[in-house]
């Protein structure tokens, strides 16, 4: 059985999700993160991801996000294919996130 496909949300729509009390997982590197990164993302890289991504909640509305969108992608399909059922991308990324004027942090959170 095929799990469902990724969907993709406007930085709009995820920062409705997280207001709401989904988690926003940023999976770039630490040094991406520490230049930039969406107000309460956490860090999840993805060098890690396969070995950690079981610290996701499974029961919590997951928003994916990264750079531009690619690799974000790309870790919501493995949650997808993992078990977990409420996963979106963030559909541009951090540049979209920061483009639409949404709130961003430096350094670590």
């Amino acid at each position: 059985m095929k799990a469902d496909s990724l969907k993709d949300v406007s930085p709009a729509e995820g920062r409705k999700l997280v207001q709401a009390g989904a988690l926003l997982v940023d999976v770039r590197e630490p040094n991406e993160y520490e230049e930039i990164h969406a107000q309460g993302a956490i860090l999840l890289p993805l060098s890690e991801f396969e070995a950690r991504y079981a610290e996701l909640p499974k029961g919590r509305e997951l928003v994916m996000i990264c750079r531009s969108g690619a690799r974000s992608a790309r870790a919501g399909q493995y949650l997808l294919d993992n078990g977990y059922t409420r996963v979106v991308n963030l559909e541009g990324g951090t540049l979209a996130w920061a483009d639409a004027g949404l709130p961003t942090g430096e350094g670590q959170n």
